[in-house]
């Protein structure tokens, strides 16, 4: 099961995933400006998490509990397919290389929905995640180069690693 594979190598995570986590974090800061809330879906050790407290308050939600141990900052232990958020709670939602590994649907419709209406939403997908793209019509592709293409949203733009 994919939630004790990331308990097992919690301790080794930054170190197996951080640079790419962190660099997937700079290229979301160059299109949007994060304001208000933050809910970083999947947020694991909350490495990107730190990365937007300089502009927002965070919160960092993951189905791990050691992952999210590492994290200082507001945390919640929770999934992408049932945020245990009221309707229209965040600014601005990040979820960074996760949502591949989730009923994408499912969550997709509970980020809209804890999202307020002029909420920025930044996604990113592996590309080799099979992802139905269809899922993402209304969002504006950004390609950012090999290995890091991403879609954002910011009102109707998302950038996601395809």
């Amino acid at each position: 099961m994919l939630i004790m594979y990331y308990d097992t190598i919690s301790q080794s995570y930054e170190e197996l995933y951080g640079e790419e986590q962190l660099q997937k974090a700079r290229i979301i800061l160059e299109y949007i400006a994060p304001r208000g809330l933050l809910l970083d879906v999947g947020a694991g050790t909350g490495i990107c998490t730190k990365k937007f407290e300089l502009y927002c308050t965070c919160i960092a939600l993951d189905p791990s509990s050691e992952l999210l141990k590492k994290y200082n900052g507001f945390k919640v232990l929770g999934v992408a397919e049932a945020l245990p958020f009221p309707d229209n709670s965040f600014d601005t939602i990040i979820s960074i290389t996760v949502l591949h590994h989730t009923y994408i649907q499912q969550s997709l419709k509970e980020i809209f929905r804890v999202a307020k209406k002029d909420a920025q939403i930044a996604i990113t997908i592996l590309k080799k995640s099979k992802v139905d793209l269809g899922l993402f019509v209304a969002f504006k592709k950004i390609d950012i180069g090999e290995g890091l293409g991403n879609y954002i949203k910011l009102d109707h733009l998302i950038l996601y690693d395809l």
